[in-house]
């Protein structure tokens, strides 16, 4: 029985004291998921942006060395294309693998969603099977 089908009856059975606390909780875990997911967002985000600075920090520090030792830092022109075809072609797996990790998410959604759709029916089977056995049984009072 959901909160929408409640029905008046005595707070003190089993089954509403059940229910009662059941919606409590469930309530609270609704009420902290945003909040969880805005830390997550923010922790991903700043551990992004301290990495980029270590990176940064790292080559500003590494070019400044190698022009107070007066060390070359050309490279022939084949490297820097062999550089910028792995960061282009790095570029597109993590794209491939972003889409791929997305739709896995939406698939996993998706295969929730359809399991509490099969659980509701599953739940009124079960109460229209109830209800038949007990028309069956009983003795109609008339």
């Amino acid at each position: 029985m959901s909160k929408n089908e409640q029905k008046p009856g005595n707070p003190k059975d089993a089954f509403s004291v059940c229910q009662q606390n059941v919606d409590k909780i469930f309530t609270t875990i609704k009420q902290s998921v945003p909040q969880y997911h805005q830390s997550i967002t923010n922790v991903q985000q700043e551990y992004l942006q301290a990495y980029e600075n270590l990176v940064d920090s790292s080559i500003t520090l590494q070019k400044e060395y190698a022009k107070k030792f007066g060390m070359a830092a050309n490279i022939p022109e084949t490297a820097i294309k062999a550089i910028h075809d792995s960061v282009e072609e790095f570029s597109k797996v993590t794209s491939i693998q972003n889409q791929i990790a997305l739709a896995s998410i939406d698939a996993t959604q998706q295969n929730i969603k359809t399991f509490n759709d099969n659980a509701k029916s599953f739940a009124n089977l079960n109460k229209n099977i109830l209800q038949s056995w007990i028309s069956t049984f009983t003795t109609n009072k008339n």
